[in-house]
């Protein structure tokens, strides 16, 4: 930018920064874009300096012949930049202005430009004033955004918090990962019911959308589960009463959910499915294998039609349920997705805690493109005086 051109130049200069500062919600990312631009239309060197909690600068973006900002930086004023002329090391003059980041009265940090020869005009200094001005207000639109994501996962984690306690005879281990750095709050929710003699009742479930809607749903779905767990029905009879109440309620969103109730005395496990991905069990060789449960539809729509499977597990064998963002993704079909988890392999004698590291890892649950909870079980000897209500070691009357 020339001073010669004047304000058609000016008006050009701000078009672009409209253009290119604030391209997305990464404040760093607006800082580099600001730099740039300044070292493109302005002047020699630039850089961008963000303040935290206290009054400490962190130097996040640098451009162009940075060497001309070495030595200490004016103070900005938060009404108008100041030139100053620093001396360099080789005795040459550099010419630096310093200008706040600021937005809505809060100064984020400050960008420094720099020319080697000669100072800024008025005009330059209007469209640096206006660049970090522009810069200032997406940083601040960053940080507002980052922490009511941050409000949302942690309204999240105290949803889902860890399941609840598990007779001592099984061994748990959980995780629940939100989407992304970027989350929104969701609907997976997982959770553990002591039952009579020794079983626990374990159930994962997805709220279908995101949203605080799907979070309070997510949490009458895991309130009507404890409701109906305490009266003891087998998995398939739980889903069933959970359908129909659920479908009583026109505002609330459809669910997927899995139930599966654990008999470590008897080496059995009951399982009936919503909808839901089928669970798959892991030998005590580190070989998978998924659960062919029959599927029933998503609780909420009050069609019912759920079946139970029975199927033998050891202490040998870690059970896994898992929300659909573990294995779901969008380039690929969902038989090929569950064959990588299948396609896993544990170490020897590996605990659900390392079942759960290992699937989480192998997946790349952290870049998942859905919320991912998952829960790993392993049956281990029950201690006597753990084994709940009652002594005998049956199924309970709900069968």
């Amino acid at each position: 930018m020339s001073e010669r051109d004047g304000p058609a130049s000016r008006l050009r200069a701000m078009e672009e920064a409209l253009e290119r500062i604030g391209t997305s919600s990464d404040e760093r990312e607006t800082c580099r874009e600001l730099a740039g631009f300044l070292v493109r239309t302005l002047c020699d060197a630039a850089a961008v300096e963000l303040s935290g909690g206290g009054a400490v600068h962190e130097r996040v973006a640098a451009e162009g012949a940075t060497g001309l900002l070495d030595g200490p930086a004016p103070t900005p004023d938060p009404d108008r930049p100041v030139q100053v002329r620093e001396g360099r090391g080789d005795g040459a003059a550099a010419h630096v202005v310093s200008v706040p980041l600021t937005a809505r009265d809060e100064v984020h940090g400050r960008v420094l430009a720099a020319r080697a020869h000669g100072g800024f005009g008025e005009d330059e200094l209007a469209t640096l004033r206006f660049a970090a001005r522009l810069a200032g207000i997406h940083v601040g639109h960053a940080r507002r955004l980052a922490a009511a994501e941050q409000t949302a996962v942690d309204l999240q984690m105290a949803l889902v918090t860890e399941p609840g306690r598990p007779h001592p005879n099984l061994e748990i281990a959980s995780r629940y990962l939100p989407l992304g750095g970027r989350a929104l709050v969701g609907g997976d929710w997982f959770e553990a019911v002591r039952l009579h003699f020794g079983r626990t009742l374990l159930v994962v479930g997805d709220v279908m959308g995101h949203g605080l809607d799907a979070a309070v749903d997510m949490n009458a779905y895991r309130a009507v589960l404890r409701e109906i767990a305490a009266t003891d029905l087998a998995p398939h009879r739980v889903l069933r009463q959970m359908d129909a109440l659920s479908a009583a309620d026109e505002t609330r969103r459809p669910a997927t959910c899995l139930v599966v109730r654990v008999d470590p005395a008897r080496g059995m496990a009951v399982y009936a499915s919503a909808g839901h991905l089928p669970p798959a069990v892991f030998t005590g060789g580190g070989a998978g294998e998924l659960l062919d449960v029959p599927v029933g539809p998503p609780l909420g729509t009050g069609i019912g039609g759920y079946e139970a499977l029975a199927r033998p597990i050891g202490p040998e064998q870690t059970l896994l349920l898992y929300t659909d963002g573990l294995v779901e993704r969008r380039s690929e079909d969902i038989d090929t997705s569950l064959a990588r988890l299948t396609a896993l392999r544990m170490s020897a004698g590996a605990r659900p805690v390392d079942v759960v590291d290992t699937v989480c890892d192998g997946l790349d649950a952290l870049h998942a493109e859905d919320d991912v909870a998952v829960v790993a079980v392993r049956p281990r000897p029950r201690q006597p005086q753990d084994t709940g209500t009652g002594t005998d070691s049956g199924t309970g009357t709900g069968d």
